[in-house]
């Protein structure tokens, strides 16, 4: 009986095709709205991901504090307050952490050859790759003899070394700082950028060592300081428990007293990730809710084209219920004509937002990523719109009565 209705639905609906395709046009503009939105969505938060897993894990970044005169507060990092012992007792002392490393970077710029970039020169003590969960490209990386004896060696990132040497091995090259010459022992491998857009890849690394006392320069009465401690905490470590360790161990080293504030300043950048991509999430549902109202728009569309359907075969339901056809049969009819088109809606719908999102991903070079559970979701609720809008006037042609519907005119 269910298949009989069914031919008979197709039937109806081929009689008037454009009427047809009109009706179903807003459940396929929605469902297929609602699969690019949501894939444009995920396509967000899985890029926030790979940005947030190119940072590193797991981390803690410790950094000067600002200075205070007269009750004007400096930026941050202009009071000079690190030292690499406090990256050495951190990673000594504390049981949670994995690796610290100390850094201190400044844009300069390089020479190679006659070629010249302005890139960011990061001093650095050799934990930085693994903290960083940085890897070798090509070459080897800054050892802890390089860093004792204030080696003139560099790392290069992938960005720099192409704008230096084209695509030529770096390996054994030299390039010049400040006109101090550093021989690339390693490439890095790509990072991509960072949350923040930065290019992590535009750099430049050399011992830390050799930084301050080629590069940088030594600030007076501080030989040994830095302005930026890197943390990562072991996996499965407390980050909260981990920081608060940090600062009381730090606090103790600077002979800070109780009513004094930190010469310091603690982030945990995870925190910071964790409410960008709450905030992608929210946009995707967002996104998602504005295009199922295309999907209610299209319901009215069917809820009213079966009602002008009800009306114009008022005498073909007469007669039917006149041969014997029941009421349910009648009801039946009318809900399968009203689901055959949002199913058909959400097929042309599902393929509608499939071929979107790779035209995004194509011209807008807007990273995608289409859920299963979206097309799944889209799909249920065209079924479940096409229930809900054919409903009511499957409910009203099956309680006409026959007589009257055999005199209607």
């Amino acid at each position: 009986m269910l298949l009989e209705n069914a031919r008979s639905a197709a039937r109806a609906l081929r009689v008037n095709k454009l009427r047809s395709v009109l009706t179903m046009l807003g459940i396929v503009i929605g469902v297929g709205a609602i699969i690019a939105m949501v894939a444009v969505g995920a396509g967000a938060q899985a890029r926030l991901m790979e940005q947030i897993q190119s940072l590193g894990s797991n981390l803690i970044i410790v950094t000067a504090a600002s200075t205070r005169a007269g009750g004007v507060r400096a930026g941050q990092g202009t009071h000079v307050s690190l030292t690499e012992d406090d990256a050495f007792a951190i990673q000594r002392e504390i049981p949670a952490v994995q690796a610290a490393a100390a850094t201190w970077g400044s844009t300069m710029q390089v020479v190679a050859g006659n070629q010249n970039w302005g890139t960011l020169i990061q001093g650095m003590t050799p934990e930085w790759l693994e903290v960083k969960g940085w890897t070798i490209l090509e070459g080897r990386p800054i050892t802890a003899d390089d860093h004792r004896s204030a080696a003139k060696v560099a790392l290069v990132g992938e960005t720099a070394a192409h704008r230096l040497f084209g695509d030529e091995s770096p390996i054994g090259r030299t390039i010049r700082i400040r006109r101090v010459p550093f021989t690339v022992v390693g490439v890095l491998e790509r990072k991509g950028q960072n949350p923040m857009g930065a290019d992590q890849d535009d750099t430049v690394m050399v011992p830390l060592s050799s930084a301050r006392q080629k590069l940088f320069g030594r600030i007076p009465g501080k030989v040994r300081a830095i302005w930026v401690i890197t943390v990562k905490v072991w996996d499965g470590e407390d980050l909260a428990e981990a920081g608060t360790q940090i600062r009381e161990l730090l606090r103790q080293r600077h002979n800070l007293q109780p009513e004094q504030d930190d010469d310091f300043t603690l982030r945990d950048p995870t925190e910071v990730h964790q409410r960008q991509e709450e905030a992608s999430r929210v946009m995707t549902y967002l996104l998602a809710a504005v295009a199922s109202v295309s999907l209610l728009v299209g319901g009215i569309g069917i809820m009213n084209i079966m009602l002008v359907s009800v009306t114009e075969r008022t005498r073909e339901i007469g007669l039917r219920m006149a041969v014997g056809a029941r009421s349910r049969d009648i009801l039946t009819q009318f809900l399968v004509e009203a689901v055959t088109l949002a199913l058909i809606g959400g097929v042309l719908g599902v393929a509608v937002g499939l071929g979107g999102s790779r035209a995004i991903t194509y011209f807008a070079e807007w990273q995608t990523r289409i859920a299963v559970e979206s097309i799944a979701v889209a799909f249920g609720f065209a079924a479940a719109v096409g229930i809900v809008s054919g409903l009511y006037p499957a409910r009203k042609a099956a309680r006409l009565d026959p007589i009257e519907a055999l005199r209607y005119e």
